[in-house]
Parts: structure tokens; C-alpha cells; sequence
């Protein structure tokens, strides 16, 4: 075990955010960190590595193990290049190699007795640089360098003139050739395009250390996670597996905790109907069973309701109207910024109903295709024609469609001015903008605020042809799932760009690779387009098997039908048996109170004979009740 975080706590302002949080982390894990956006897991990652103290708990770093941390945006100062910052990172490497060359220029000149003294040394000095992976470390820096999205004419670039997510590339970059034995990364992929998040990894999956990682991208924890610690309601579970593992072990216990929580209100209500109806029997017996069932219903131990999932936000994509087939026509499309060439000649059909994503890496010109679309920017020479009916609606992962002097409110009711006050906040609150949260001005938003505020307008638009720019940024990953959902049962037409593997997974039935200046179509979702990509066989069913397995569902199907009618037909009989048992203890409680009265009458209570004859015939009625309501007990379970 490398780590061991036990019964961590920590609040601000009196809120909880973590309760009691305990788990390990073993010398070869790779963890990964989940939980909606508030649920504290960068606060968790603050306190395992030191910068931020827990209330309570203790965080355990096994003794002479290292750790390295990278933070979501983690800016590099320094007066140095891009490579020359990497190299201070081998500064011990580059020591041994500056004695190792001194040494060798001291033999040329050294006597005989000092050339033996400077041989062992070398010998020393050289198993060391062996050991340090010395002979290799300039390609090692290289090969990180370029596997993390720089190329060779950015390595003499100085870190002061780069932006904060190429500076958190070179942060990610110095941690990773430091090799601590536990890396720590907060949301590492948010700088990083398709390329490079695939080399990483690679890289982090045969990385001879532990690693742990929080990260909305699911396709990467997918790749990479061997265990799943899940943050929620200030509690932290461990799944062993990867996040798919997790979702599906998740959604099991979610629904097991919802159906015993159903079942012990059903059967709560059931034993008050059944106490009730006891009493109202009236009898000794029937009261005193009553009695009875109501101190087992008092012992229950009552289950907590199960907190709602994916009841963060509330959205429904509806276009107004239904487009004609063809949605959009683009030929001979090109584009370019002064010497920079995007992209030429491409060429697009899309038809209605299709989801098609378009990915690529950074700059090839994915987002300036959207844009050109909307009318946003000119393309140098190419046509595009929009088919019949097709009205656009259009997200902006830059959010221009917004405008930042108007509050949140004003945003919504100027597009829409049909919509009432109340209509306009309850579409607001779908998208968890409540109270005055409605009159914020838009250049207050963060980033995620801005992106919901769009999702907001366009669930509004009733648009038929949707055309998202990295839809999911910014989203934590119930809210993704959330928008996958709206995405797949929308009917209209779908155009995005993103980098959100496990979003296209979902959403794409067409894949449009951007790459060497022109677009490359796949017929299905990302994987697909991987395994087409890496020139890889598909393997198909074979057609002479489909008529069996048709045949077999009919078969299951008939199977599953008469089994519904057979329990169907036992229920009916309990029923009717149900209701034939309380009309036999109605009619034996009648002849019990045509007793009673019978034997209060003067010229009965002093008739021995008839006394007897009554007593035993209430002794019968009383055994054959006692039995009855035994036997309707069973039958109201």
C-alpha cells in the first residue's frame, strides 16, 4: 500500500463537503476520483498532498515513496524555453553526465596510479547514469514533449509566451519525466487534443507507479482506471474496475437501494391495512393478532428515501417541425488564415435524423466549419446549402451567442418574449439557476454557468438541426449524461464537434475525421472509427444464424407471455380466495352477535340446556374464526 486516507472530513462555512472519507491506494493502482461538480474531490486531491488541511483524519504517504500533483490549471514561471524548463528536471542526470566527460578527459592525462582512482569513479559514475536512464534521457524528454502535443519548433519557445493550458502541458511534462511513485492528476486531459490524450494513456497505463485521477473524460478513465472511488453526498465508496465497471455496479445498487426502499414502504402500508382491518374485526383474537403485527411493524428498522439520481438538470430537445431528407449540402469547401491552410475542397451531406460528430486535433479547423455554417465566418471559395425546413440551432463553445451585459433572465425572455415570468424561471431552474441566481449578469457566469445558460436557449429553440461545438465542456459527468440522453431521443438532425471520446461513444452514428486538411468519413460511433482507423477486421454475425435467433425471441417472447398469463390467473384465485375468506368471517361474526343476543334474553339465561347449546356453538364459531383469520392473514400477503 502506497496510500491510506482515513476518516477524512472537511467543511467550509459549516457545510459539509467530506464525511468520514477512508480508502487506500496500493503501489500499482490506477484510481480514479468521480463525483458531480461540488462533490470535493479537487478538495480531497488538496488535502492528500498537503495544501489543504482536513478538519479531520489522517492522510498516510508510505515511508521514502514520492508523490507528484498536477492542479487543473497549473502555470509554469520560469525565464526558461519549453525544453530548457524540461531539462531542470534531469539536473541530476546532467550532473552525472558533466562528471562522467570530466572524468574521461582526466583519464587522458592522468598517471598511472590516478588513472586506477578515476576508473573506479567512473565505473561508479556510469552505473549511476545507467540506473538514472541516462543515455536516453534527451529522447525520453523528446518523446514527452511530442506526445503531449508539442511539436519541434515550439521547444525553444519561452514559457512566458505560452497560454495556461500549453504552461499546464508543461507541468504535466516535468511531472511526468520526474516519475514520483504516486502521480496525482486533477483533470489532466483539459488542455490536451484526441492524439495526446491517447498518448498519455498509454503512458499512464504502463507507468511502473500508482497513479490517481480526477477527470470528467470517461473514455480516458475507461482506458486507464482499475478502481473507481465515487465522492458523493460527502461520502466516498470504492468500486474495483473502470468507469464502466462502476457505472453498471452503480445503476445495480441504485436501483437495489430504490426497490428495497419501495418494497418495505409497500409492505409498511400493507401491515397497516392488514392491523387495520384486524381491529375492525372487533374480536379478542383478531385484536390481539393486531397487536402483535403492529410491535413487529414498530421494530422495523425504516430505510432512508434513496436520493434521486440525474436530477440535476432537466432537458428535452424538441424540434417544431420535421426537415426535408437532405439537411446539409457542403462542396468544395476551403479555408485559410494568411499561409495557414485549414482545410480544402472538403465535402459534407447530411441527412435527416443523423448524429455526426467531427473530430480532430487542435487548429485543424473544426470549429471555423461550424462557424462558417452559421453564417459566422466566410469560407474562401466552397458552397453550402441547407435542405428544405432546416432550422439551426447553434451552440457556441465560446458562448457568443450570449450577450454579457444581460442578466440571465433578460437573456432568455428577450430571445423568447412569449414566455411568461414563470415559464422563464422554470426553465432556468432546469438548468440549476434558482432564486436570484436569474438576475446574475452573463459576464459574472463561469465557463460550465455560460454553457448551461446555452443549453438553457437552445432546449428553448425547437430547432431541427442541431450544431453543437464541445457541448460537454465544462459539464460534470451526470450532467454529460444528462445532454447524451436529450442527444439520442432528439428527432431532429445532430452536428457537433468534441473531444469527449465517451460522448461520441454514445451520440454519433457518423464520425468525420478532420485530418491532412481534409475530412475522412466512418460510418458509426468512435470506436468504430479506431478500429477502421488502426485498419482493423470487423467481425459480423453470420446471416444464417439471424432466422434462429429471430425464432428464438418469438419463442421467448410466447414463453414469457403464457408465464404472465399462469401468474396473472394465481393472483385472480388469491384474490377471489381473499375475498370468499372475509365474507365467511363477516357472516360468522353476524352469527357470534346473533348469539350474544340471543343469550341476553331473560327466558335464555335461565334455560340451561339452550346455554349450553349456545356456548358450544360459539366455542365452534370462535375456533373456526381463529382459523379463518389465520388463513386471511396469509392470503392478504
Amino acid at each position: 500500500m502506497i496510500l491510506s486516507c482515513q476518516n477524512i472530513s472537511k467543511a467550509f462555512n459549516e457545510k459539509s463537503i467530506l464525511r468520514d472519507v477512508s480508502f487506500h491506494i496500493e503501489d500499482y493502482d490506477k484510481a480514479a476520483i468521480v463525483g458531480i461538480n461540488g462533490a470535493g474531490k479537487t478538495t480531497l486531491l488538496r488535502i492528500i498532498v498537503g495544501e489543504q488541511p482536513a478538519d479531520t483524519g489522517i492522510v498516510t504517504l508510505s515511508k521514502g515513496k514520492t508523490l507528484g500533483y498536477l492542479a487543473q490549471n497549473q502555470a509554469v514561471n520560469s525565464d526558461n524555453t519549453i525544453y530548457d524548463e524540461l531539462l531542470s528536471v534531469k539536473a541530476d542526470v546532467i550532473d552525472l553526465e558533466k562528471q562522467l566527460r570530466k572524468t574521461e578527459a582526466d583519464m587522458k592525462t592522468a598517471d598511472e596510479n590516478k588513472l586506477i582512482q578515476l576508473m573506479e569513479s567512473y565505473t561508479r559514475l556510469n552505473h549511476a547514469f545507467e540506473l538514472a536512464n541516462g543515455y536516453a534521457y534527451k529522447s525520453e524528454l523528446t518523446g514527452v514533449l511530442k506526445g503531449l502535443g508539442f511539436s519541434e519548433e515550439e521547444f525553444d519557445k519561452p514559457i512566458a509566451a505560452l497560454s495556461g493550458g500549453q504552461k499546464t502541458r508543461v507541468a504535466l511534462s516535468k511531472l511526468l519525466l520526474l516519475k514520483p511513485d504516486l502521480i496525482i492528476l486533477d483533470e489532466p486531459t483539459n488542455h490536451l487534443d484526441l492524439n495526446s490524450i491517447a498518448w498519455l494513456e498509454t503512458y499512464l497505463l504502463n507507468y511502473r507507479g500508482a497513479v490517481i485521477i480526477v477527470s470528467h473524460d470517461r473514455y480516458f478513465l475507461d482506458k486507464i482506471a482499475n478502481k473507481v472511488i465515487e465522492i458523493d453526498q460527502t461520502k466516498a465508496t470504492a468500486f474495483s474496475g473502470n468507469y464502466s465497471d462502476y457505472a453498471v455496479k452503480k445503476e445495480q445498487l441504485r436501483i437495489a437501494a430504490w426497490n428495497a426502499y419501495m418494497n418495505q414502504q409497500q409492505e409498511i402500508k400493507h401491515q397497516e391495512a392488514v392491523i387495520e382491518k384486524l381491529r375492525s374485526f372487533n374480536r379478542e383474537k383478531s385484536i390481539k393478532r393486531a397487536e402483535s403485527r403492529e410491535k413487529m411493524l414498530n421494530k422495523i428498522e425504516v430505510l432512508d428515501k434513496p436520493a434521486q439520481t440525474r436530477s440535476d438538470m432537466h432537458m428535452v430537445l424538441t424540434p417544431k417541425c420535421t426537415s426535408g431528407n437532405d439537411v446539409l449540402h457542403i462542396e468544395g469547401l476551403s479555408k485559410s488564415f494568411g499561409s495557414l491552410c485549414l482545410f480544402t475542397d472538403i465535402e459534407m451531406d447530411i441527412k435527416r435524423g443523423e448524429h455526426v460528430a467531427i473530430i480532430g486535433d487542435n487548429g485543424t479547423g473544426k470549429t471555423t466549419i461550424l462557424k462558417i455554417i452559421n453564417g459566422l465566418l466566410e469560407a474562401d471559395k466552397g458552397s453550402i446549402t441547407l435542405g428544405s425546413n432546416v432550422h439551426i440551432g447553434y451552440y457556441d463553445q465560446e458562448h457568443h451567442v450570449l450577450h454579457p451585459d444581460k442578466t440571465l433572465f433578460e437573456e432568455i425572455s428577450d430571445a423568447y418574449p412569449s414566455l411568461t415570468n414563470t415559464e422563464i424561471r422554470n426553465t432556468l431552474a432546469a438548468f440549476l439557476f434558482t432564486g436570484e441566481d436569474v438576475f446574475k449578469q452573463i459576464k459574472d457566469l463561469s465557463g460550465g454557468e455560460r454553457g448551461r445558460v446555452s443549453l438553457a436557449k437552445l432546449m428553448l429553440s425547437e430547432s431541427n438541426f442541431l450544431i453543437l461545438d464541445e457541448p460537454t465542456n465544462h459539464l460534470d459527468i451526470m450532467s454529460k449524461e444528462i445532454l447524451e440522453d436529450a442527444v439520442n431521443s432528439y428527432e431532429g438532425t445532430v452536428l457537433y464537434v468534441s473531444h469527449d471520446r465517451y460522448f461520441i461513444n454514445r451520440t454519433a452514428t457518423r464520425v468525420l475525421d478532420l485530418t491532412g486538411h481534409k475530412l475522412i468519413g466512418y460510418l458509426g460511433n468512435y470506436d468504430y472509427y479506431l478500429e477502421k482507423k488502426e485498419a482493423l477486421e470487423q467481425v459480423y454475425l453470420s446471416s444464417s444464424k439471424m432466422p434462429l435467433q429471430k425464432e428464438e425471441s418469438v419463442s421467448e417472447g410466447k414463453l414469457d407471455w403464457q408465464s404472465r398469463k399462469e401468474q396473472q390467473a394465481k393472483i385472480r384465485k388469491k384474490e377471489n380466495d381473499l375475498k370468499k375468506c372475509e365474507e365467511k368471517i363477516s357472516m360468522l361474526e353476524a352469527q357470534l352477535s346473533e348469539i350474544d343476543e340471543e343469550m341476553q334474553k331473560p327466558e335464555v339465561a335461565t334455560d340451561v340446556a339452550k346455554l349450553q347449546e349456545l356456548t358450544s356453538r360459539q366455542s365452534t364459531i370462535n375456533e373456526q374464526l381463529s382459523d379463518l383469520y389465520e388463513l386471511w392473514e396469509t392470503l392478504a400477503e
